[in-house]
């Protein structure tokens, strides 16, 4: 996979890093599903690219309401596997 088509996916990668770091400690731990939809949505990006990442996480965000039943959600699994850089940048095919 071309590196120029990873820049949008570690573009979003890179927002959400710094929301997990900067915003989501200030929440403390609401979310009724794990993992938390900010996790849900930066390792369905990493995994599935950026358009169909940010539409899981829409998705996931619509369903997390006060009177949902909540519990574990894990992302569907990719197609095909990415290898990720320690601070979780997607680097290519695995």
């Amino acid at each position: 996979m071309s590196a120029l088509m990873l820049i949008p996916r570690n573009v979003c990668i890179a927002i959400l890093v710094a929301y997990r770091a900067i915003v989501s400690p200030l929440y403390g731990d609401v979310c009724r599903y794990y993992p938390s939809c900010s996790s849900y949505t930066l390792q369905a990006i990493q995994q599935h690219g950026a358009v169909r990442g940010i539409w899981m996480g829409a998705r996931r965000i619509v369903r997390c309401h006060p009177w949902a039943a909540g519990g574990v959600d894990d992302i569907p699994v990719p197609r095909r596997a990415m290898t990720l850089t320690r601070f979780g940048f997607v680097t290519g095919a695995a």
